[in-house]
Protein backbone atom coordinates (compact mmCIF):
# COMPACT_ATOMS: atom_id res chain seq x y z
CA UNK A 1 0.00 0.00 0.00
CA UNK A 2 1.07 3.53 -0.82
CA UNK A 3 0.39 6.63 -0.22
CA UNK A 4 -3.00 8.52 -1.04
CA UNK A 5 -3.03 12.54 -2.16
CA UNK A 6 -5.84 14.66 -2.66
CA UNK A 7 -6.65 18.24 -4.03
CA UNK A 8 -8.43 20.12 -2.10
CA UNK A 9 -9.64 23.65 -1.78
CA UNK A 10 -9.64 25.64 1.67
CA UNK A 11 -12.36 28.99 1.29
CA UNK A 12 -12.78 31.71 4.32
CA UNK A 13 -14.13 34.88 4.53
CA UNK A 14 -14.14 35.21 0.56
CA UNK A 15 -10.47 33.89 0.03
CA UNK A 16 -9.51 30.67 -1.31
CA UNK A 17 -6.02 28.27 -1.08
CA UNK A 18 -5.81 24.92 -3.36
CA UNK A 19 -3.23 22.63 -2.53
CA UNK A 20 -2.43 18.72 -2.63
CA UNK A 21 -2.63 17.04 0.56
CA UNK A 22 -1.14 13.79 2.05
CA UNK A 23 -4.40 11.64 2.92
CA UNK A 24 -4.60 10.43 6.71
CA UNK A 25 -7.10 8.22 8.17
CA UNK A 26 -5.44 8.16 11.47
CA UNK A 27 -5.78 11.88 11.82
CA UNK A 28 -8.72 13.04 13.37
CA UNK A 29 -8.74 16.66 12.12
CA UNK A 30 -6.39 17.82 9.12
CA UNK A 31 -3.76 19.69 9.48
CA UNK A 32 -2.67 22.90 7.47
CA UNK A 33 0.16 25.31 7.80
CA UNK A 34 -1.01 27.95 10.03
CA UNK A 35 0.46 30.91 8.08
CA UNK A 36 -2.02 29.96 4.87
CA UNK A 37 -5.27 29.47 7.65
CA UNK A 38 -3.77 33.05 8.79
CA UNK A 39 -4.07 34.25 5.01
CA UNK A 40 -7.53 33.19 4.49
CA UNK A 41 -8.66 34.87 7.91
CA UNK A 42 -9.25 31.77 9.44
CA UNK A 43 -9.88 32.44 13.67
CA UNK A 44 -8.71 29.87 16.20
CA UNK A 45 -11.64 29.14 18.38
CA UNK A 46 -9.39 27.04 20.81
CA UNK A 47 -6.19 24.89 21.36
CA UNK A 48 -6.21 21.51 21.83
CA UNK A 49 -3.51 18.52 22.95
CA UNK A 50 -2.53 16.27 20.81
CA UNK A 51 -0.72 13.06 20.99
CA UNK A 52 1.94 12.54 17.86
CA UNK A 53 2.85 9.33 16.56
CA UNK A 54 5.86 9.66 18.85
CA UNK A 55 3.98 9.57 21.80
CA UNK A 56 4.74 13.11 22.16
CA UNK A 57 1.94 15.80 23.65
CA UNK A 58 1.84 18.96 21.27
CA UNK A 59 -0.76 22.06 21.42
CA UNK A 60 -1.86 23.65 18.87
CA UNK A 61 -5.11 26.34 17.73
CA UNK A 62 -7.48 24.91 15.74
CA UNK A 63 -10.31 26.70 13.70
CA UNK A 64 -12.72 25.69 10.98
CA UNK A 65 -12.98 26.09 7.44
CA UNK A 66 -15.01 25.16 4.02
CA UNK A 67 -13.63 22.62 2.39
CA UNK A 68 -13.82 21.15 -1.14
CA UNK A 69 -12.49 17.94 -2.51
CA UNK A 70 -13.81 16.09 -5.67
CA UNK A 71 -16.67 18.51 -6.05
CA UNK A 72 -18.15 18.11 -2.68
CA UNK A 73 -18.15 20.89 -0.13
CA UNK A 74 -18.81 21.05 3.52
CA UNK A 75 -16.90 22.76 6.71
CA UNK A 76 -14.11 21.01 8.93
CA UNK A 77 -11.63 21.27 11.78
CA UNK A 78 -8.43 21.89 11.37
CA UNK A 79 -5.32 22.42 12.70
CA UNK A 80 -2.78 25.28 13.04
CA UNK A 81 -0.01 23.38 11.74
CA UNK A 82 3.34 24.70 12.66
CA UNK A 83 6.86 24.46 10.71
CA UNK A 84 8.25 20.72 11.27
CA UNK A 85 4.59 19.39 11.49
CA UNK A 86 2.75 17.31 8.24
CA UNK A 87 0.07 18.31 6.39
CA UNK A 88 -2.57 15.99 5.74
CA UNK A 89 -6.07 15.66 5.16
CA UNK A 90 -7.61 13.85 7.95
CA UNK A 91 -11.00 11.75 8.93
CA UNK A 92 -13.07 14.85 10.09
CA UNK A 93 -13.09 16.44 6.17
CA UNK A 94 -13.23 12.82 4.79
CA UNK A 95 -16.46 12.08 6.83
CA UNK A 96 -17.76 15.71 5.98
CA UNK A 97 -16.97 15.25 2.16
CA UNK A 98 -18.69 11.60 1.88
CA UNK A 99 -15.30 10.51 0.73
CA UNK A 100 -13.36 6.92 1.53
CA UNK A 101 -9.41 5.78 0.59
CA UNK A 102 -9.14 3.23 -2.08
CA UNK A 103 -6.00 1.75 -0.83
CA UNK A 104 -5.65 -0.30 -4.19
CA UNK A 105 -5.91 2.46 -6.52
CA UNK A 106 -4.11 5.01 -3.83
CA UNK A 107 -7.37 7.87 -4.70
CA UNK A 108 -10.33 9.12 -2.47
CA UNK A 109 -13.55 7.75 -3.91
CA UNK A 110 -16.93 9.34 -3.29
CA UNK A 111 -18.92 7.25 -0.83
CA UNK A 112 -22.82 6.54 -2.01
CA UNK A 113 -23.93 6.50 1.24
CA UNK A 114 -23.51 7.78 4.80
CA UNK A 115 -23.00 5.69 7.65
CA UNK A 116 -25.44 6.27 10.79
CA UNK A 117 -26.59 4.14 13.45
CA UNK A 118 -30.32 3.00 13.66
CA UNK A 119 -31.56 1.48 16.56
CA UNK A 120 -34.55 -0.72 16.33
CA UNK A 121 -38.01 0.05 16.88
CA UNK A 122 -37.23 3.11 18.36
CA UNK A 123 -39.38 5.04 16.04
CA UNK A 124 -42.33 2.27 17.37
CA UNK A 125 -41.65 3.10 20.97
CA UNK A 126 -41.39 6.90 20.11
CA UNK A 127 -44.55 7.09 18.47
CA UNK A 128 -45.86 4.91 21.01
CA UNK A 129 -45.25 7.51 24.13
Amino acid sequence: MGETFADIILRANGKEFKKKILVDTGATFSWIDGKILKKLGVKAIDTEEFETIEKRIVKREIGFVEIECYGRKGPTGVVFARKGDSEVLGLHALETLRLAVDPYRQRLKKSKTIKALVLKNRDAEMNSA
